[in-house]
């Protein structure tokens, strides 16, 4: 007997069917190779991080400017003295002393002199009397840096000092460099007082009209919003605390019963290392947005940005190298992945990256909004991106080689916490 063998057919598929089963064929390779998956994962990494920042940080993009009215408000309760710490600021003192001067709600002004060599201090007594306010201006000459303080903090200080014996219920802390409206002051106090607030500061408007300043200056006040969100820094049960350290009105009692200045007397991020130290000792925080004031400072060159940005940086990472490792990951797929997707071959990498870079404009448009550029400028922000990436990295080295913190001068951030003075050039 013979066995009856299954006969081997050709053959059958058609060369279509044959095609289709290729996994040589380009439809095939795009969904298994290693670089596709890695695209989704990375684009899924994206669409999660922009998803959380657009939904669940605090709102942060919804900025509006604080324009309270003031003019119904009886009167400063307590009174208030204005604290402005000036180094070599001969240049810009003169409209900010006076736009300090004629604020509706009066009050002295302490400026301190912080070793300047071009007359600061010449300057704004001219403007004092130009604004026949000479009484009005204190100028005290500050007290040689000793070890452990930061420049500014110790100007402040004894700014602060000076201030007691006027036995003020709340202190103006303000930056040289900020030119306020007349309501200023008063509009903070209203606020201040409406909300039973310690401390509440206005992110004043930048100078934002050179090229760096434009693709530079609204995505530092974003990035800052991002870090500080409003909303978690008003709410009590929050840890989040911040400041902008350029208008900054504070309860002198809540300061005092802090610690005073000297608790933070290292502190090169000046302003929220103050909002840190009330919100621990139950001090309520409230910060916003005003058109008002104004920096006078100007960023004409991209390594104007380049240099306050790495002042800070590394510091604001604790000088943690994981912590800047996890920076530059982060940074990576939050901002430089969305536009870097959309040229790959993986249509839900491409999606994802599209809706990720949307959701980024979108929000960043609010704060282009602000400054009155063209709406086109949202689209920028990851070439901002990059550049604060590169500043951040650049703070680093600067700090490993010790010139950490380095202003007018002095290199405040260094590894045994003392302030060294360098030449000024």
């Amino acid at each position: 007997m013979s066995a009856d063998y299954p006969t081997v057919q050709p053959d059958r598929f058609t060369p279509i069917q044959r095609s289709s089963l290729d996994l040589t064929s380009p439809e095939v390779y795009a969904r298994v190779t290693p670089m596709s998956v890695l695209a989704t994962s990375v684009a899924t990494l994206t669409a999660v991080t922009w998803s959380y920042l657009a939904l669940a940080r605090g709102a942060f993009w919804r900025t509006k400017t604080a324009k309270p009215d003031a003019r119904d408000k009886p009167g400063f309760p307590g009174g208030v003295v204005a604290v402005v710490p000036a180094r070599n600021e001969a240049e810009l003192i003169g409209p900010v002393v006076t736009s300090l001067l004629n604020q509706c709600v009066a009050m002295p002004v302490i400026l301190v002199d912080d070793e300047s060599t071009d007359g600061t201090a010449d300057v704004a007594r001219r403007a004092s009397e130009k604004a026949a306010k000479a009484d009005a201006l204190i100028v005290i000459q500050s007290k040689p840096l000793p070890a452990g303080w930061t420049g500014k903090l110790w100007s402040m200080n004894q700014g602060i000092e000076r201030a007691r014996a006027l036995n003020p219920a709340w202190l103006l802390l303000a930056d040289a460099d900020v030119l306020h409206g007349p309501e200023t002051v008063a509009n903070l106090g209203l606020i201040a007082s409406h909300g039973r607030y310690d401390l509440v500061s206005f992110m004043v408007k930048l100078h934002c009209e050179s090229l760096p300043e434009k693709l530079l200056i609204p995505s530092f006040v974003y990035f800052f919003f991002m870090l500080y969100p409003p909303a978690w820094i008003r709410d009590t049960r929050d840890s989040t605390a911040g400041a902008a350290g350029g208008c900054m009105l504070v309860r002198a009692e809540t300061l005092e019963r802090a610690g005073g200045l000297e608790s933070i007397r290292a502190a090169v991020i000046d302003d929220c290392s103050l909002a840190r130290l009330l919100k621990q000792r139950d001090g309520r925080l409230w910060i916003g947005l005003t058109d008002q004031s104004q920096s006078l400072r100007r960023y004409e060159t991209f390594a104007d940005v380049e240099h306050m940005i790495s002042r800070t940086a590394f510091n604001q990472l604790k000088h943690s190298s994981l912590l800047l490792l996890c920076t530059i990951a982060g940074m990576v797929i939050t901002y430089l992945a969305p536009p870097l997707l959309l040229l790959t071959r993986s249509r839900p990498a491409i999606f994802m990256g599209a809706a990720a870079w949307a959701a980024m404009t979108i929000t960043y448009s609010t704060i282009v909004r602000y400054y009155r550029l063209n709406p086109a400028w949202a689209l920028t922000l990851p070439v901002a991106a990059l550049f604060y990436l590169g500043a951040t990295m650049h703070s680093a080295v600067k700090y490993w080689n010790g010139r950490g913190g380095d202003w007018k001068g002095r290199v405040q951030d260094v590894h045994d916490r003392h302030i060294t003075e360098t030449p000024v050039c």
